[in-house]
């Protein structure tokens, strides 16, 4: 049984549908990431797997048990965490608060949770007293993870994580998201560096008009010239 399973998914933003009964799943410890052409609905389609945009057709089931009316505060107690795009930290905050309200829901263990969080990102352990705000772009990344990391989700939904970064820099991001899945977390990916998202990912989707329009090993998806031609615009 898949860990999350969508079916005839379709969703949208009040008479205005955007995803149009799409299937997708993603299994315990995959990578998997979802490709296409801006406007394709990625955003809009991952934005109703956590519940911020309603779900109104279709089922979306984690770990065998049907979801869609749970709002998305009940969806993150199951193992569900999301990190958005943009906004994604408390810029005022230091970075070891952004981690400590990252662990607000924990019965326990906070301190100990924030100790692994710096074992994972040394980068962020050498800057815990300073403003989130203050951080490069790629030190943000990995802060808004690591925030999302201190509920040790089953299951990691991050959009665009490498928006606005460099090339080097981004190198970086995908490395973290290879660390985070090697401690078991499932990750479901929206990218627009597609080569090296697929690269690293088990399994890819391609979203266009708000559906799916293939699936496929992530590397074979990589390298399949007609993806880029036909979905992605490159000639």
């Amino acid at each position: 049984m898949a860990l999350l399973e969508v079916a005839e998914l379709r969703a949208g933003y009040g008479d205005t549908e955007i995803v149009h009964g799409s299937d997708l799943a993603i299994d315990e410890g995959e990578i998997v990431t979802i490709i296409g052409p801006n406007g394709s609905g990625k955003s809009t389609l991952m934005k109703a797997l956590v519940g911020i945009v309603p779900a109104t057709h279709g089922s979306i089931r984690f770990d065998g048990r049907r979801i869609n009316d749970l709002r998305p505060d009940l969806r993150i107690p199951l193992g569900i965490c999301y990190v958005p795009q943009t906004d994604n930290v408390f810029p005022r905050l230091t970075v070891l608060e952004n981690l400590e309200m990252g662990g607000y829901l924990r019965k326990g263990g906070i301190r100990e949770r924030i100790a692994e969080m710096f074992d994972l990102f040394p980068d962020l352990a050498d800057r815990r007293s300073v403003p989130a705000g203050s951080l490069s772009g790629g030190q943000r990344q990995m802060m808004a993870v690591a925030r999302a990391l201190m509920l040790e989700p089953r299951l990691l939904l991050l959009d665009e994580p490498s928006a606005g970064l460099s090339p080097r820099l981004a190198l970086t991001v995908f490395d973290m998201v290879e660390r985070i899945n090697s401690t078991g977390v499932a990750i479901l990916m929206i990218e627009h560096r597609t080569k090296q998202a697929l690269a690293i990912s088990h399994r890819g989707y391609v979203l266009a008009t708000g559906q799916v329009r293939m699936e496929a090993p992530g590397p074979q998806l990589a390298a399949d010239e007609q993806v880029g031609l036909l979905y992605l615009g490159r000639a």
